[in-house]
């Protein structure tokens, strides 16, 4: 018989215990799903993909980088589990796939699914259990175009459900998933290869803006929460050491657009009042206002942006080695990890494996698992020099 709430409980009390000696104001949204990293290549470099070199997992990072895609058409699969500690059922599940228009531009579309296993609910002790199954998911299409030789955008649609809610037993209750949608504007720099004196060379940088879109709610007329509305950027460059050998170094720094939760009357605490004067703040002001609105001012501000930086080495195209680390302040969630991961290329298949090993106090809800990625390249290789 599972225990999911359980096994969440006992996870939230060590997360609890963990935090005592550090105030952890975190910014706290919907469908944070949509945040967790699925690829095991991104999932190896510390959670870096804005600036990599394209991939069939390009959708979640930046769909700009799919019109310099080498390939006609790419697929991929990939499984992350979530909690793996406690339990055995909680995981997302993500697909993509891409096929470039011509020489210039490319479509691509993706689909995550977020499941969180089977959850027993009683009213009392003794009557039998109902089982539910709790999921979200996401349903993307993405368009890119090269405007010049070096550099791409991209515009990206998706559709959000989140089906968190079920009736009671006698079959009455709102159980309806909650929707919405949402946009990402991407942009993505490559440069041409430069020779340098003992190596050649090439930049990358990225920047997307991603989950910009209405707030997502269970009730009607009930709280609103806000889409993890983040805007990526990161830069990179390829020390292409011979025809062989490439190592690839990339960096990144995230921000949440999103607004932080205040004591806005001032009286010292944040209670409902001050709770129901953020509920009125529009998703399209909260972008613009989470740039100044952090209570310890320009510091906070500075403590809202993680970083990571993460590097890949390639070995004629075939064999990879990756790692990375991730940082985000201790009050703002403290998610702190290195990362190891090895990817294996045979013809038109790749397979990818990543393992995070976590470095702050707090529990990380992916620490101790195995992500694993499928590829398949299609279709003649299409060289964007």
């Amino acid at each position: 018989m599972k225990r999911i709430l359980v096994s969440i409980a006992l996870f939230l009390i060590l997360f609890e215990i963990s935090a005592q000696q550090v105030e952890i104001q975190p910014i706290v949204t919907g469908v944070p799903f949509l945040t967790i990293t699925a690829d095991a290549r991104a999932s190896g470099m510390g959670d870096v993909g804005v600036a990599t070199s394209v991939d069939a997992f390009s959708q979640q990072w930046n769909p700009a980088k799919f019109a310099f895609a080498e390939n006609k058409m790419g697929f991929s699969l990939s499984y992350a589990p979530y909690l793996e500690s406690l339990v055995n059922d909680i995981g997302l599940l993500s697909a993509n796939f891409y096929t470039k228009i011509d020489d210039r531009s490319a479509f691509a579309t993706s689909i995550r699914y977020f499941t969180l296993g089977e959850i027993e609910l009683r009213q009392t002790a003794g009557e039998d259990a109902r089982i539910v199954k709790p999921n979200e998911f996401s349903l993307d299409g993405s368009y890119s175009l090269k405007l010049s030789e070096t550099f791409s955008m991209a515009v990206l649609g998706r559709f959000i459900s989140s089906n968190l809610r079920f009736p009671d037993q006698t079959g009455s209750g709102d159980a309806q998933a909650a929707n919405t949608f949402a946009v990402d504007l991407a942009a993505f720099y490559r440069s041409r290869e430069i020779a340098y004196d003992n190596f050649s060379g090439r930049w990358r940088a990225g920047v997307n803006i991603s989950n910009l879109g209405n707030k997502i709610t269970y009730d009607q007329g009930g709280p609103e929460n806000f889409l993890p509305t983040n805007l990526k950027a990161g830069v990179g460059f390829d020390f292409i050491l011979d025809m062989d050998n490439t190592l690839s170094i990339t960096t990144e720094f995230n921000k949440l657009l999103v607004p932080t939760p205040q004591d806005f009357n001032e009286d010292g605490v944040i209670n409902q009042t001050d709770n129901n004067e953020y509920q009125n703040i529009g998703f399209l002001s909260g972008v613009f206002q989470s740039f100044g609105d952090a209570p310890g001012g320009f510091s906070e501000e500075l403590q809202e942006i993680t970083w990571a930086l993460g590097a890949e080495y390639k070995y004629q195209d075939a064999f990879m080695i990756r790692t990375g680390y991730f940082n985000e302040s201790d009050i703002k969630g403290a998610r702190k990890f290195f990362s190891l991961g090895a990817g294996f290329k045979f013809e038109a298949i790749e397979v990818d494996m990543s393992y995070l090993f976590s470095t702050s106090r707090i529990p990380n809800p992916l620490e101790n698992s195995l992500r694993i990625s499928l590829t398949f390249n299609f279709g003649e290789e299409m060289f964007n020099d």
